[in-house]
């Protein structure tokens, strides 16, 4: 034999056994994967059950009652004592004017009424005096008309004594005339006084009731007028969450209809029942407005958002516990357990009703649906079910 053939025969001894080295070698790297144990998971068949419907409207929480607080008096603010947010009790002093107007005023109209009341003693001496003239006249023309009677004094005499008894009267009259007029002056006078207090009270405006600052119109120094706002001021404890409903919905929902609500700050739904129906539609997004009563809770406030659910009777659908999916984005996605391998499923997802969800697409009733799958979980690792 050659020694060309000789150097041919061993290189392709030595390739073989290579090849064969190699070989061996990639079974010792695949060996422990195929005998890694299987995940143990726990699974629940798909089934169709009974889901309720709902119907969901979008509101806004907004105080049930807001007031504008007004200065009731013309005059410049000189202190602003609240600022945007601050608690505020009922009768508690927001603002306060110049009142230096006021209680000149003031001080004028008790001038009037002191003034009044000083005339009392003069009157009532003129009421005495003209009283002790009618009883001397009165007694003057009794004793002359008994002396007329008898002959005894002349036509003459007894009429003058009858005319001075008139002109007393007259002027017991007059004076007691005055004293009542005097006596209405006093009155008078003291609602006066009564008006320039109350008008000096309208310097300091106060809170009509407990609540929240939620906003300041004026400033220190600005001019109030009657009707001006100052702060806008909501009451505590008292929210709601209006909700704008689809006109479709118009004959559906009515006053009492109950329903949960649902907001962004809060974890667990609130139930309550409608309130009030705004019976006027917008025009622009064919909606009508919902107004539902919320229970004190703190934290509540206006401007949250929140969802209003009504429920809408229920439907048959194939649902899964909520555990099973696993959102990735806008993709949900499913496993299932068969053949002792976890196998994933591309799904599309309806209504949730407590732990379940509706499976739209994707999943066929009766296949075994992984509960709660690990993170590490992805199609085609074995899986070992375990109840």
């Amino acid at each position: 034999m050659s020694s060309s053939k000789l150097i041919s025969l061993s290189s392709a001894l030595a390739a073989a056994l290579l090849l064969g080295g190699c070989g061996s070698g990639t079974e010792s790297v695949r060996q422990p994967q195929q005998s890694s144990p299987p995940v143990t998971v726990k699974a629940s068949p798909a089934a169709m059950v009974d889901l309720p419907e709902t119907y969901e409207a979008a509101g806004t929480v907004r105080a049930r009652v807001t007031t504008v607080v007004a200065a009731r008096t013309m005059g410049r603010i000189t202190e602003l004592r609240v600022q945007s947010g601050d608690a505020v009790k009922a009768g508690q002093v927001v603002a306060v004017l110049d009142a230096r107007d006021l209680e000149a005023a003031s001080r004028q109209a008790e001038a009037v009424r002191a003034e009044a009341q000083n005339a009392v003693p003069e009157v009532d001496s003129a009421v005495a005096a003209s009283q002790a003239q009618l009883d001397l006249a009165e007694a003057t023309f009794k004793r002359m008309k008994m002396l007329f009677d008898e002959k005894s004094i002349t036509p003459q005499e007894f009429d003058e004594a009858q005319a001075r008894l008139k002109t007393a009267r007259a002027g017991h009259e007059m004076s007691l005339a005055k004293r009542r007029q005097l006596e209405a002056r006093i009155r008078q006078a003291e609602e006066g006084v009564a008006q320039a207090h109350l008008q000096a009270g309208f310097a300091q405006v106060t809170a009509p009731f407990a609540g929240t600052v939620i906003e300041r119109k004026a400033e220190p120094g600005m001019l109030a007028a009657p009707g001006a706002p100052i702060v806008v001021i909501e009451q505590s404890g008292a929210y709601r969450l209006e909700a704008a409903v689809d006109e479709s919905r118009l004959g559906q929902i009515r006053t009492g209809t109950p329903a949960n609500i649902r907001l962004d700050a809060f974890d667990k739904p609130i139930a309550a029942r409608v309130s009030e129906i705004v019976p006027a539609l917008d025009p622009g997004s064919h909606t009508f407005t919902v107004k539902l009563d919320l229970p004190g809770l703190a934290g509540v406030r206006s401007g949250l958002f929140g969802r209003a659910i009504f429920a809408q009777g229920a439907h048959k659908a194939l649902a899964v516990p909520a555990s099973a999916v696993v959102s990735d984005g806008q993709v949900m996605r499913i496993y299932v357990a068969d053949g002792g391998a976890a196998h994933g499923r591309l799904v599309t997802t309806g209504a949730r009703s407590g732990d379940s969800v509706e499976i739209l697409s994707g999943l066929a009733a009766g296949e075994n649906v992984v509960t709660n799958p690990p993170r590490d979980l992805s199609d085609g690792t074995r899986v070992e079910v375990r109840p």
